[in-house]
């Protein structure tokens, strides 16, 4: 179940947003560079995700964009069902198209193995906050810099 442009780029704004929390507002140019978005898509998902109150905006010349709540309390799951709509691994297990898009009903022998999929993978996205991806990218670099410093 591959996510959309527009939710990688949902994901990837809101996370540069929080990486630059501490130092205030962040513009758009910003965001797009760090995270190689195209600015004019940029604009209009910025614009949603404050709807969906993931992001809060600031104008003026110091302003751009701030977290709407604090990254640990803002999970991968939240961002990509307010994107996407429902996490499903195929369309039949979404509880309103159960009984309309399977011709096998309710006699599927894959339906409950197509639940326990989509359990596991709700449970990685909801489980990971925008802050524990934030602490990971610093451990790569962490990781990254020791290994540097040990070659030379």
């Amino acid at each position: 179940m591959p996510f959309s442009q527009k939710c990688q780029y949902a994901l990837r704004a809101v996370f540069e947003v929080a990486k630059q929390a501490n130092e205030g507002p962040i513009k758009i140019h910003a965001i797009a560079a760090a995270q190689a978005i195209p600015p004019r898509f940029l604009a209009a998902i910025l614009h949603q995700l404050k709807r969906g109150g993931f992001v809060q905006s600031r104008r003026g010349a110091e302003g751009g964009y701030l977290l709407a709540k604090d990254a640990s309390q803002i999970s991968v799951g939240d961002i990509i069902r307010f994107i996407e709509g429902p996490i499903l691994p195929v369309a039949c297990i979404a509880s309103d198209q159960q009984t309309t898009e399977c011709p096998l009903n309710t006699q599927c022998v894959f339906m409950s193995m197509w639940k326990d999929a989509q359990r596991a993978v709700k449970s990685v996205y909801d489980n990971t906050t925008i802050q524990d991806l934030i602490e990971r990218e610093a451990a790569m670099t962490s990781r990254a810099d020791c290994k540097l410093t040990h070659s030379a």
